[in-house]
């Protein structure tokens, strides 16, 4: 059995009627930009959030990158971040001028580890930004307590993990000012870019809201220099339709994981994804490790099953990041995440049928291994 990588058809046929009609509303409003269907999408989404306010932007970098910008973080300053994450998470810190000072995660897990990040904390750090990666929340209670202790700011990238939960909270709810995105393939899709700041302080939502817009909050008066990131009217149209259907879309995943962790169980040297206590996973993603990592993938392509590789190279080996100067090495667990870790499969409407193909693949890989 073929079983693409992801599959968008199981969500998006359904409800095709329901989002073309959501379009059309846009279509014949004749207001397209910073409407009625942002606000009620901004106050959707901050209601599941369990955040006071939701401000839409154009993405889920400019969403990091202006709830920085909002929290008075710049030049000078430090923000400790996984060594283990998608490279926006880093870019965003970058673009304020702040430093990014990698922490290693868990090797359980794959987040943040919070008992290393104090080790990292120095008299120019002003902020922690977890990532709730892959889908699950990070360990948010003791990571919420370091901040505390230390005066610290904290930023969550909740891009993976939407409807996820820390100890009873939900991710995008904790922090100072949270990002997210809407890129397509996420939890919670758009038809193309789009994001979300989430936060429960009126005056970081306020100022969010001006920077997005030109910095200005009347038009043609400009408070501050401000960039063009807005949440259009048909993304946030689309978006509102597919919120509806989010904790749905999740517990299908959920359902998914289930039969991953069943039929690949004690299957090689296959590791399988481990959920901490108190978190909750969304499965954004379902990754697996092991040493034969490229040999699996080309057998599972060969056999007409997609995967990717999440992330093939580590922020702090990137070109980009060598000005960092940091050797090789010097982040070991991101390292051997980068060379073991495999995402199989994983899309709401997945059949038990597609996770027994694909286990059925694995297992004849290690049998021939």
């Amino acid at each position: 059995m073929k079983v693409p990588f992801l599959s968008f058809s199981p969500q998006h046929q359904p409800i095709r009627e329901e989002i073309m009609t959501a379009l059309g509303r846009v279509y014949d409003s004749q207001w397209y930009v910073l409407g009625q269907h942002v606000l009620d999408f901004e106050q959707a989404y901050s209601t599941f959030s369990g955040a006071r306010y939701a401000v839409g932007v154009a993405n889920g970098l400019d969403a990091l990158h202006l709830s920085l910008l909002a929290l008075g973080i710049g030049a000078g300053d430090e923000v400790i971040v996984p060594s283990n994450t998608y490279i926006a998470t880093w870019l965003a810190i970058s673009y304020v001028g702040a430093t990014p000072v990698p922490v290693e995660p868990d090797p359980a897990t794959y987040n943040i580890d919070p008992r290393r990040i104090e080790a990292a904390i120095t008299a120019r750090t002003r902020a922690i930004m977890p990532v709730h990666l892959y889908g699950q929340a990070c360990e948010m209670t003791a990571i919420m307590q370091i901040a505390r202790q230390h005066n610290l700011l904290v930023i969550e990238d909740n891009a993976q993990a939407q409807g996820a939960s820390a100890d009873g909270n939900l991710t995008g709810s904790m922090g100072h000012a949270n990002g997210t995105s809407f890129y397509p393939g996420k939890n919670l899709g758009a038809l193309g870019d789009a994001g979300a700041v989430t936060t429960n302080d009126e005056a970081v939502a306020e100022k969010i809201r001006t920077l997005r817009n030109y910095g200005s909050q009347r038009k043609y008066y400009n408070e501050v220099i401000g960039y063009n990131s807005r949440l259009d009217e048909l993304q946030a149209a689309a978006l509102s339709v597919k919120l509806h259907y989010l904790p749905e879309w999740t517990l299908q995943r959920q359902q998914v994981a289930r039969w991953y962790d069943e039929q690949l169980a004690g299957i090689g040297d296959l590791q399988l994804p481990t959920t901490a206590e108190g978190s909750t996973h969304v499965y954004h993603l379902y990754v697996v490790r092991t040493a034969q990592r490229d040999a699996l993938q080309q057998y599972l392509t060969a056999a007409e099953i997609g995967t990717l590789i999440h992330y093939p190279v580590p922020p702090h080996r990137q070109e980009a990041y060598a000005h960092l100067a940091i050797a090789e090495g010097q982040y070991p667990i991101a390292e051997e995440l980068a060379r073991t870790s495999l995402s199989l499969p994983m899309w709401p409407g997945m059949t038990i049928e597609h996770v027994a193909a694909v286990a059925t693949a694995i297992r004849s890989f290690y049998a021939g291994a």
